[in-house]
């Protein structure tokens, strides 16, 4: 009993400091332009944003477009159509200067600084391709993620994404979070999983489908999500997807030991497909 009450008042006190510095950070947020300052907005209000690399301008983006592709030919193929539940093949991409410069942009890091409300560490890169499925496992499941408080995934298509391909879906803030009743019910259900994610047919019990946004778009298309604050997944798919995902935190995350797959090696990186290749 001493142990939880301990361990409760820990929480309660973290907590508290992380809404301390958020009010004390507050002024010190970097101004944005009017657009960029819609994206934030939309962050807060829905928990997606969805763009192009055209419309978001970066500079460094066609460099950025030439490595994913040389990378992305450089994956191995893999052998996994007598598998039942196939995953995805991830590769780090964080060390390569195309993808490191174009995650490091100081307009992007002040997106992602106002929407997170304090300093912001961006941890690293992933290639991922994902293949098809017909039933719903890990990511296919909705989930959150579990890093931070709130977090910044930014996910870009390298080719048209439709329904086939199993793209990004989520809930609107607004139909599942504190205070809406939703959001307990959601919160139950993902306890009931053990964090691991609810299939369709539960979260359908709750939410109907007809509010579910899923983001297919053209190759290009960008997606800014907090994977920590809206429920999401990827939906089952008949044909493979291939996207890039830039994951951002506070600087420090909740839970640091969360975010190092992003550059360690959990997963391959690129000398490892120039040897493979």
């Amino acid at each position: 009993m001493l142990n939880k009450l301990t361990g409760k008042m820990a929480t309660l006190n973290a907590e508290l400091a992380y809404r301390i510095k958020l009010w004390q950070y507050a002024p010190k947020l970097p101004a944005l332009e009017e657009g960029d300052r819609q994206i934030v907005k939309t962050l807060k209000r829905e928990g997606a944003y969805v763009n192009s690399l055209t419309d978001l301008g970066l500079t460094s983006t066609p460099e950025l477009l030439k490595a994913a592709y040389q990378q992305l030919s450089r994956m191995a193929d893999v052998n996994n159509t007598h598998l039942s539940e196939k995953l995805p093949q991830i590769y780090t991409v964080t060390d390569v200067p195309e993808f490191f410069n174009w995650g490091r942009d100081n307009r992007l890091l002040k997106i992602i600084e106002n929407y997170i409300g304090l300093p912001v560490a961006f941890h690293g890169v992933h290639l991922r391709k994902d293949f098809p499925n017909q039933h719903q496992f890990g990511t296919l499941l909705w989930h959150k993620d579990s890093e931070d408080r709130k977090m910044v995934k930014v996910i870009i298509y390298l080719h048209d994404v439709e329904d086939k391909h199993g793209p990004f879906e989520y809930i609107p803030l607004h139909l599942a979070s504190f205070p809406h009743l939703n959001s307990y019910r959601v919160d139950y259900k993902l306890w009931q999983s053990g964090y691991l994610g609810i299939n369709n047919e539960q979260i359908q019990k709750i939410i109907p489908k007809s509010a579910w946004k899923s983001c297919t778009g053209a190759a290009g298309t960008v997606v800014i999500a907090d994977p920590r604050m809206a429920l999401h997944h990827g939906t089952i798919r008949t044909e493979a997807r291939s996207a890039l995902f830039f994951v951002y935190t506070a600087n420090p995350p909740k839970r640091p030991e969360l975010c190092t797959q992003y550059w360690d090696d959990t997963f391959s990186k690129p000398e490892m497909l120039q040897e493979i290749s």
